[in-house]
């Protein structure tokens, strides 16, 4: 019974572990994306 409830759990944490290390990276580069826009100039409002 451990042995069929146990792996699962433990394969679960550990992946849940991997993605949140991997939305912390995707949360800084969408704040950061509004600066980064600005920094460009939109061509289409040169007439």
């Amino acid at each position: 019974m451990i042995g069929n409830v146990g792996f699962p759990i433990v394969v679960t944490l550990y992946l849940l572990h991997r993605i949140e290390s991997k939305l912390d990276g995707v949360i800084v580069a969408i704040e950061k994306l509004p600066r980064q826009l600005l920094k460009y100039d939109d061509p289409r409002d040169k007439k």
